[in-house]
């Protein structure tokens, strides 16, 4: 009988990502800026509740007031964990020093308080968004305080992994295109709207590697959930 260990056999986990950088590095900018990040490391976010509670604490403020923000928010609730239900119950019932307590500007919590509105009242009920086209989950959430067309973009780039979004207000997407498109001026959302049309179907991914070039340590705000 052989003494030698018997090595476990692991399946290659292969690179969700492939068929896009294949695309992206027929453009000799993105061939650069793919091989100066790196491999892209886009995970859907499947929470999307969340996702769109810390873009709402993320609005007009640091990164890290952000984050602070939400560790306080997240501290009331058991298991540090958010939902539709209990925020509703704490904006509406807790006292004004605990909510205060949190950070959260009026503005806030009205936003906060219909977004979870809508979504504890089923207004909202994600369970569609994988039958939904991206400009269909847009108009969807539109219609909640605080939540505008940049903010949905962002929750289905970075939550759903929907791969032909293109958020020409991103202020990062303008300026990574000013920088190494070699632009005069960061353009203007009018003007970069037809710009990425050589990389459908997967802008998405074009825009991650935009941001990371430009911003290396760029992360959610929030840390992925």
């Amino acid at each position: 009988m052989s003494s030698r260990p018997i090595k476990k056999r692991t399946k290659a986990i292969a690179n969700p990502w492939a068929n896009a950088l294949k695309h992206l590095k027929r453009d000799a900018v993105l061939r650069r800026l793919i091989a100066q990040v790196g491999p892209c490391t886009l995970r859907r976010r499947p929470n999307y509740f969340l996702k769109l509670v810390q873009s709402i604490l993320s609005q007009q403020v640091s990164v890290q007031a952000a984050a602070t923000m939400y560790k306080r928010l997240a501290a009331n609730f058991p298991r540090k964990t958010i939902t539709p239900d209990r925020l509703v119950s704490f904006l509406t019932k807790s006292d004004e020093a605990t909510i205060r307590a949190c950070g959260l500007s009026r503005q806030k919590r009205g936003y906060l308080l219909d977004l979870a509105t809508h979504f504890a009242s089923k207004k909202i009920n994600t369970r569609n968004f994988s039958r939904m086209t991206d400009d269909q989950i847009v108009a969807a959430l539109l219609p909640i305080k605080g939540i505008g067309r940049w903010t949905v973009e962002m929750l289905l780039i970075f939550g759903m992994n929907r791969t032909d979004v293109w958020p020409v207000d991103d202020l990062g997407l303008q300026e990574g295109l000013r920088q190494h498109f070699g632009l005069a001026t960061r353009p203007k959302p009018k003007e970069i709207v037809n710009f990425g049309d050589a990389w459908r179907p997967w802008r998405s991914i074009a825009t991650w590697y935009l941001w990371r070039a430009e911003r290396p340590k760029y992360r959610p705000v929030i840390p992925a959930l």
